[in-house]
């Protein structure tokens, strides 16, 4: 950060303490529930979504070759390719947006081109099957068909802008693409890399497993078993990590992971705190703005209520698998 931004910043820090009116019972609230919200995503998702998260984008960046990235994701690949593979990858995966970062982070970092990336990290939290089953039960079929597929052609739309804005970057990245040196022999083969991240992508999904409305059915027998699941992957992944994985490797991998951590958390803790703080936790309304606002502002099903919802819904932050009870 440049010293006149960090001049900048301490004056608006000085200035929002000087005269923010502590007194007052909405600021008062509001600042609680900045902090309750917090406690509330500190509690049900750093240990069970972003962890693991942060531990497979640090294996992506370390252990996945950046000629295989570039094959699929590079800026030089196949579009339809790229984008049909990103868009629809999160499927798998019951992460929320801040838990899509580090993977995002992870693939860009080995080359990805921004498109393709871009169009992951808009889609993975919005197309992973039990958020869509989830939205079909309770908000109706055609709903959770339209989620799908609108989750994915905007994933496209939004990577190709992405892509356009960014062009120049992605021609010099191409570029550079082709200076790269050839490919290490790897000593392990793929099935045992394949075992390697199919274990960490199976304790993140049964680690975050939420608890499902109706206790009956696969989901709620899931459940039941969900931390027994998670310990029996943790432990297989350290199996492998004993036998496949030298020393060295793994304290490149975790200091990967730290990489992505101190980068990534501090910004997601702010984001939470502040929107807390502007709109209160889901259902509540006790944020700074009243929820008697943001209820006349989308109202109804215009244009303008559309643009609003989806700039107000920016501020929000809500579980994946949360939001559709909550809507």
């Amino acid at each position: 950060m440049k010293e006149r931004d960090k001049f900048i910043l301490m004056v608006i820090v000085f200035l929002i303490a000087f005269y923010i009116p502590l007194g007052h019972h909405r600021v008062q609230s509001a600042i609680l529930e900045a902090f309750y919200l917090l406690q509330d995503y500190a509690q049900k998702h750093v240990l069970t979504c972003l962890i693991p998260a942060f531990f497979i984008a640090g294996a992506i960046a370390v252990f996945v070759s950046q000629a295989s990235v570039l094959k699929y994701f590079g800026a030089g690949a196949n579009k339809i390719l790229s984008y049909s593979v990103a868009s629809v990858s999160g499927s798998v995966l019951a992460v929320c947006s801040c838990t899509v970062l580090p993977l995002f982070a992870g693939i860009y970092t080995r080359g990805a081109g921004i498109g393709p990336a871009t169009a992951f990290l808009y889609s993975g939290p919005a197309i992973n099957v039990l958020a869509i089953i989830l939205t079909a039960r309770i908000l109706g079929l055609e709903l959770g068909i339209a989620r799908a597929v609108g989750a994915v052609f905007f994933a496209v739309v939004i990577g190709l802008l992405m892509h356009f804005i960014f062009l120049k970057e992605e021609k010099k990245k191409e570029a550079a693409a082709l200076h790269l040196p050839p490919p290490e022999e790897d000593k392990r083969a793929l099935w045992q890399y394949t075992l390697y991240f199919l274990a960490m992508v199976l304790i993140l999904i049964f680690a975050a497993w939420g608890k499902p409305a109706q206790p009956v059915g696969f989901f709620s027998a899931a459940y039941e078993i969900h931390w027994y699941l998670t310990g029996f992957f943790l432990l297989l992944l350290l199996v492998i990590l004993k036998l496949w994985f030298s020393k060295e490797e793994i304290i490149n991998w975790v200091d990967s992971t730290w990489g992505f951590a101190k980068k990534i958390f501090p910004l997601l803790l702010g984001g939470v705190l502040a929107a807390g703080f502007f709109l209160g936790r889901p259902g509540l309304g006790t944020g700074i703005i009243p929820a008697r606002c943001i209820s006349a502002l989308v109202g109804g099903n215009s244009l303008e209520a559309n643009l609003v919802a989806s700039i107000l819904g920016a501020f929000m932050y809500f579980a994946t698998l949360s939001a559709v009870p909550i809507l």
